[in-house]
């Protein structure tokens, strides 16, 4: 598949800014109105050329009736015929970005128009028809198990690598765990954080629900077949902001140790007053992610019903995605690309 390098290339940089797209069009039949591009000679102009386009315009809020056109002069992605995307709390950004960039949206309107479900739970979605296409964290067993009494066929290829990061309050002294403590502390063997270098006070190792798609990265990383001790409720918060919010306030002290994707704690926020841990004494970077020096990573899919259509505009986006222009994106996002050029 043929893409548009140039083009697109300077197209990321200017809609992150601008977020504003023009295009020629001519309406094709196919699924909600597909538009494609033949014969730009015999087009219609119903936008600005691309001089025009470098111009400020004094309309920003309704987004263009037609996009970017990004696949071999023949695929246009419109606001008719945009594949409905679900996923991880984790990977909105990155949806948000794809569809700002792709459909020349303001990238606020872009994230408003979209509704994540979670990773379990987008699962559903995609199976039911409500979604056309995941970007989404690995799922648990379950839903695996789920798909294949549904028969329900799959596509699913990594197009980011992610990490599981532990967090703990910035005046803990600690500064690096081993994965055999970490282990240790989520069986309850360790207790008191003098046992890994640390003041004499008790770990309140908080967890997520097992469900989520960091308890998932946290079975099959971390933990490994060990089981985990049984908190209280509260110290196992519904979503990954919850979490956050738990370690970095929990009495106001230096006891609350938590994990959560690498993501969320660097390029969505995390609150203020935490650390990331080290583990063997690598710190999660994207240097360390990329090059696996760092051991608890696991990639981020995109997802589709293998029974997608080889000219359906989710079969289109997928592909996009992972190709070298998705993946360019996904760097810029701050993301960690799971493929090279």
């Amino acid at each position: 598949m043929k893409f548009q390098k140039k083009l697109l290339a300077a197209s990321l940089a200017l809609v992150m800014l601008a977020s504003a797209g023009c295009d020629v069009k001519e309406k094709k039949p196919g699924k909600d109105d597909d538009t494609e591009i033949e014969d730009t000679e015999e087009e219609e102009v119903t936008e600005p050329d691309e001089t025009d386009a470098e111009k400020p315009t004094e309309t920003t809020k309704a987004p263009p009736e037609t996009s970017f056109v990004i696949v071999d002069n023949t695929f246009e992605f419109t606001i008719n015929n945009f594949p409905t995307i679900d996923g991880s709390t984790s990977t909105k950004p990155m949806a948000s970005a794809i569809k700002s960039l792709l459909l020349g949206m303001d990238r606020e309107e872009a994230d408003e128009s979209m509704e994540f479900h979670k990773t379990s739970k987008s699962f559903e979605y995609l199976m039911s028809g409500e979604a056309d296409i995941l970007i989404v964290a690995q799922p648990s067993e379950e839903v695996f198990q789920s798909m294949e009494d549904k028969n329900f066929d799959y596509e699913m290829e990594p197009f980011a690598l992610e990490a599981l990061v532990f967090v703990c309050n910035v005046d803990n002294p600690v500064d690096s765990l081993t994965h055999e403590q970490i282990v240790d502390i989520y069986t309850g063997k360790i207790t008191n954080w003098k046992e890994v270098g640390g003041n004499d006070e008790p770990i309140i190792a908080v967890q997520r629900n097992h469900s989520s798609g960091s308890q998932v990265m946290m079975d099959n990383l971390v933990m490994q077949g060990e089981e985990m001790m049984e908190v209280d409720t509260d110290m196992m918060p519904a979503d990954m902001g919850e979490l956050i919010e738990v370690v970095q306030g929990f009495d106001n002290s230096a006891q609350a140790l938590g994990y959560t994707p690498y993501y969320y704690a660097t390029s969505m926020g995390m609150a203020s007053g935490l650390k990331i841990l080290k583990v063997n004494d690598v710190e999660p970077n994207n240097e360390t992610i990329m090059s696996g020096e760092y051991p608890f990573i696991n990639p981020y899919f995109v997802v589709i019903d293998a029974n997608a259509a080889e000219g359906s505009p989710e079969r289109k986006l997928f592909d996009w995605i992972l190709s070298p222009d998705g993946q360019k994106l996904t760097e810029m996002e701050g993301y960690v690309p799971a493929r090279g050029e």
